[in-house]
């Protein structure tokens, strides 16, 4: 087997997982200790990897966070589906507050014309809702994130304690038993004290989500009121779910609460 080969297949091996020891390589490709290090060597110049003693792991993931741009192209058919049944949550007369997370911008654009107020830090959520009638719209002023293309800073903070809303809808890069995380610690700030201003807290978060903890923890889960996701997670995190009082809702099992 060449080279390049067995380098895809340790990255295949971590993608399922998460950690492989120099002696499973040697098992699984039938080579030596030393060729085995050489091939991490290799992957760690290419920065697919992090080595550790007798091994190596993914490097986390906000290594591989991409640009928002990029990010939009790739809008999966489950975050569209997790975007619609926030959206029907959403209804006349209401105050909300989005954030700028691409799952919450999936659903600001399936939001239908009604009369509600909408807060946001993202350039991307006030131009999809500027074409949608009746909704009224405050762009929180701040610093712009250019690759991510939102606002945040000091001024976005305190401009935010003046605001009191019905519903906040967050996206995150991981959850977990450590809460919400992100990899953007000025982006986590702005979520912080969005979640402090609302009366119900609802996460939008696609199964690929759950069991990752990212650099920045802005939220714990006995904060939040509600998660949205595709799928299920695993039964030992829903139970924890059902101890901070988190409703759970899955749009592939027809959309209804699982623990109804």
């Amino acid at each position: 087997m060449y080279q390049e080969e067995r380098l895809i297949g340790v990255i295949e091996y971590l993608k399922k997982q998460r950690r492989i020891t120099i002696d499973q390589m040697c098992e699984m490709f039938d080579i030596s200790r030393d060729t085995a290090r050489r091939d991490l060597v290799k992957l760690e110049e290419r920065k697919a990897i992090v080595r550790t003693r007798g091994g190596a792991i993914l490097p986390k993931t906000h290594a591989a966070i991409q640009d928002y741009t990029h990010r939009l192209k790739s809008v999966s058919y489950e975050k569209q589906e997790i975007g619609r049944k926030a959206a029907s949550l959403i209804h006349s007369g209401d105050h909300i507050i989005l954030d700028t997370s691409t799952t919450v911008q999936a659903c600001a654009s399936q939001i239908s014309p009604m009369e509600i107020k909408v807060i946001t830090n993202s350039i991307h959520q006030a131009d999809i809702l500027s074409n949608v009638g009746h909704v009224s719209i405050q762009l929180l002023g701040g610093y712009l994130q250019k690759e991510h293309q939102f606002l945040y800073g000091a001024s976005v903070i305190e401009r935010l304690k003046s605001y009191h809303v019905d519903k906040a809808f967050i996206g995150v890069v991981g959850i977990s038993e450590h809460g919400l995380t992100l990899g953007h610690e000025e982006d986590g700030m702005v979520k912080k004290n969005m979640i402090k201003q609302a009366g119900e807290v609802i996460v939008l978060a696609d199964h690929t989500k759950f069991g990752i903890t990212e650099f920045f923890t802005f939220a714990g889960l006995e904060d939040i009121d509600m998660i949205i996701t595709d799928q299920a997670p695993d039964e030992s995190f829903q139970r924890l779910l059902r101890e901070c009082g988190v409703e759970l809702i899955v749009t592939k099992e027809e959309e209804t609460d699982i623990w109804t």
